[in-house]
């Protein structure tokens, strides 16, 4: 599972693509409050390397959160999380069972931090691999830890990933969903967040494939 995650995130690292974030506030009848929206573009420079780019520039009508950058190293690295050999170290394993995804037979898998050093993210929950290639179709879980002081709450939701083939039998994350009530000390703030990876296209070439 390592090594096919590992040689997935180099063929991903050819490829650019387009991530579309919508985070909304929802009050107690499920209607948004306020939302913050943006699109990147996960692209190379003139020099070859990988860069990011902002599409126009950023809605935030947010009224009850505020978004921090943990938040936003969270959508770049944990929700389309990839448990590549350079991280599994940090995690100790536990196979929970077998079940389908979307017809594919796989195995469930619990992964746990073995610890958190300071300022580190990481991911906690369960992912679902492929018995026939070991490629993982499913995460399912929350960037961890949840920060908590005396004077600062900055909590983090439930989210799942999903999967598409891109190229041949490589798997890349195509959306991400969550929809929690995160437990403020002031009351309860149910928020709902969307992100899809479309527009994939390799480095070098114009072919295109976009999920919808």
């Amino acid at each position: 599972m390592i090594a096919r995650e590992t040689k997935t995130a180099k063929v991903q690292a050819n490829y650019t693509y387009r991530q579309s974030v919508n985070l909304s506030e929802l009050n107690n009848r499920g209607s948004a409050q306020g939302e913050y929206r943006e699109v990147r573009d996960i692209i190379f420079s003139p020099r070859q390397e990988r860069t990011e780019q902002l599409v126009g520039k950023p809605s935030n009508t947010l009224a009850h959160l505020q978004l921090t950058d943990e938040d936003f190293r969270d959508i770049r690295e944990i929700q389309p999380f990839l448990l590549t050999e350079d991280q599994a170290f940090s995690y100790e394993t536990t196979y929970r069972g077998e079940e389908p995804v979307d017809g594919v037979e796989c195995f469930v898998i619990r992964l746990r931090p073995r610890q958190i050093l300071d300022g580190q993210r990481l991911f906690e929950g369960m992912i679902w691999v492929a018995e026939s290639d070991f490629s993982i179709l499913r995460s399912s879980g929350q960037a961890v830890p949840q920060l908590l002081t005396t004077k600062s709450e900055n909590l983090f939701p439930h989210f799942t990933t999903v999967r598409q083939k891109v190229e041949g039998d490589f798997w890349f994350p195509s959306l991400t969903f969550a929809d929690d009530t995160l437990p403020f000390r002031s009351g309860p703030q149910r928020i709902r967040l969307t992100i899809r990876y479309s527009d994939y296209r390799k480095f070098g070439s114009d072919s295109t494939i976009t999920f919808k």
